[in-house]
């Protein structure tokens, strides 16, 4: 019997995976595709996700990230990161870094799915896929995303807070003006990240309510196509979506721990999900290896409380027209609030222990 098994591959998961095993304990997980995985994402992390990185000896090749950009057509507003720089990172480098970490820490993984958890005294069995083949671990740490099966499963699943929905496109192109902060171009309908990844190549990710193809959303960001190598534009285009806030009631079950987006989502807006969820993974490890597994609720908490008000407040601004127009002359108008804004955000979370 395993001490703990790890229900998703991703980066959040193999975080939780390497922490597990650097602390002596035995640790598969689960994943049923190979690596690397690429996910429609922002590609920036946040200064303290780089921290929880360095922490397990893990740097993927990217771009230091130096500040956060807000603009219009007309404005513009830069906050700079105090607590030192996030990174910008393409998905597959990111994930291929991390891999490899695991598999030099120790860790299982075997390609397989979970169709369902069963929590017993002292144990969880958790069913493979269509399978039913059955494994066995002390603990289960369920990294398996916004709309996380085991989530369900466990039955603290709920929507939250606001109803509507959000998509997002992901493609990159080359430039000759690689830039040194991620910059948040807002439109009436949307906002184009721009996220430095590579010396010669930007990520490009719109989030909108509209259900658009890229081709129709990029032109509404004119001073940002007039930077970029359009000829390089990446035929590949990554979506997700519909994204919807979603939250669990609580985020320990049992002997199951849920990270990441499986436990919790709010917005792309912030950049936060992976540097929140590298903490929560840790966190997580950490309550195992203490003894003290509900003193992860209260961590968790802790750890979100902040990101989450944040984020929650300019999703809700965004929805309206008249305030979603006064966002960026807003910050434009009190660089000092939008910088201490966007520092709140890249230097939290704290490190609370979860007891």
């Amino acid at each position: 019997m395993k001490d703990v098994i790890v229900i998703g591959g991703g980066p959040v998961g193999l975080v939780a995976a390497i922490h597990a095993a650097r602390r002596g304990l035995s640790v598969t997980v689960l994943e049923p595709r190979g690596a690397p995985i690429d996910k429609a994402c922002g590609e920036g992390i946040m200064p303290h996700g780089v921290r929880e990185l360095d922490a397990i000896g893990v740097r993927p090749p990217g771009m230091p990230i130096h500040g956060i950009v807000y603009a219009d057509e007309r404005r513009s507003v830069r906050a700079p990161m105090r607590s030192g720089p996030g990174l910008g990172v393409r998905r597959t480098a990111l994930h291929l870094a991390l891999t490899e970490a695991a598999r030099g820490a120790g860790v299982e993984t075997l390609a397989a799915a979970s169709s369902g958890v069963a929590i017993h005294e002292g144990r969880v069995e958790v069913s493979l896929g269509r399978t039913g083949e059955l494994l066995r671990s002390r603990y289960v740490v369920a990294a398996d995303g916004l709309h996380s099966p085991t989530r369900r499963g466990l039955g603290v699943d709920r929507a939250v807070g606001l109803r509507h929905k959000r998509f997002g496109l992901v493609t990159h192109a080359r430039t000759s003006e690689v830039p040194t902060d991620v910059e948040v171009h807002w439109a009436r309908d949307g906002e184009l990240y721009v996220t430095p990844v590579s010396e010669d190549v930007v990520g490009l990710a719109v989030l909108s309510e509209a259900r658009a193809p890229l081709s129709a959303k990029l032109p509404e960001f004119p001073s940002v196509l007039a930077r970029v190598d359009r000829d390089s534009l990446e035929d590949r285009v990554l979506g997700a979506g519909p994204f919807r806030q979603r939250s669990a009631r609580r985020v320990v079950g049992g002997r199951v721990l849920l990270v990441g987006d499986a436990a919790g989502y709010v917005d792309a807006l912030t950049g936060e999900g992976l540097s929140l969820g590298f903490a929560q993974a840790r966190l997580a490890i950490d309550s195992l290896v203490s003894g003290r597994v509900q003193g992860y609720e209260k961590a968790w908490r802790r750890t979100v409380r902040e990101p989450t008000a944040l984020t929650g407040g300019v999703l809700l601004a965004s929805r309206w027209g008249p305030v979603r127009s006064g966002i960026v002359p807003a910050a434009v108008a009190l660089p000092t609030v939008f910088e201490a804004i966007v520092n709140r955000l890249a230097g939290a979370p704290a490190h609370p222990s979860a007891r």
